[in-house]
């Protein structure tokens, strides 16, 4: 893959855009969709409302809308990668993805998986923070080594609920994490399409500039918490709750 880069109407951040060269024939593609297999294979963490683990299930199934509309409670994580100007990493989610195409998002999102050993341990969100670093590597190309685990912090946690387009939702208890670093970035275009770093100071200037949707936590996130958390980037201690769940219901 390759990047360019652009600007974005007036003052706003810069917008690197990822795109990828077609190798393979649209059939080979479709046959080889990373997203479906991993859709089908990998195998999230089934939770109650208090975040115990209750079991696991295939990404599939922990996305899918039943007939009753019930979607099977999972766990995820939202990270929130700053630079050490403290600029926000904002992305646009890839139109291959089967959950929430081309929809504007925080850094990175996604679960912590029964398929990778440790990502269970839950003293401190070790599991999750472990998970965290590993889609930070496939999201978005940053080294394992560029993150260190001590450097994510884990903030607190929030549930919450979407019927997505009515075949695939999310239902999550979802781990809110908090980066700050300088990094290299090599964003997956069959993941990313778009990146921007957003200042604090140009941040409610640069939301409406987006035209198109957002996804459901990272509208609820900003909706009720996440300038407060901005605003203490340099004191996280002061912000974090390990003990409450967050209850934010659903956008719809």
């Amino acid at each position: 893959m390759f990047t360019s880069m652009i600007k974005l109407v007036g003052k706003a951040p810069r917008l690197y855009v990822a795109r990828a060269v077609a190798s393979v024939s649209a059939t080979s593609n479709k046959q080889l969709d990373p997203q479906d297999e991993a859709m089908g294979k990998e195998q999230c963490f089934l939770v109650d409302s208090n975040d115990i683990v209750t079991g696991q299930a295939s990404k599939r199934d922990c996305h899918l809308v039943q007939e009753d509309g019930n979607i099977p409670l999972h766990r995820a994580f939202s990270v929130f990668l700053f630079n050490q100007k403290g600029d926000l990493l904002l992305q646009k989610r890839s139109s291959e993805k089967i959950t929430y195409p081309d929809h504007y998002t925080n850094s990175c999102c996604s679960h912590p998986l029964t398929n990778f050993p440790g990502e269970e341990e839950e003293a401190n969100a070790l599991g999750v923070r472990k998970a965290a670093q590993r889609r930070l590597n496939y999201e978005l190309g940053i080294s394992l080594d560029s993150i260190p685990i001590d450097s994510i912090n884990y903030i607190t946690r929030v549930h919450y609920k979407d019927q997505g387009n009515g075949k695939y939702g999310e239902h999550e208890i979802d781990y809110v994490l908090f980066i700050q670093r300088d990094v290299k970035l090599n964003p997956n275009p069959s993941e990313v399409s778009e990146i921007s770093f957003v200042p604090r100071t140009e941040f409610d200037d640069f939301i409406p500039t987006l035209t198109g949707q957002w996804t459901p936590w990272f509208s609820l996130i900003l909706k009720h918490r996440l300038k407060f958390w901005w605003d203490h980037l340099d004191r996280l201690d002061e912000i974090k709750d390990h003990k409450k769940i967050l209850r934010f219901g659903s956008e719809k």
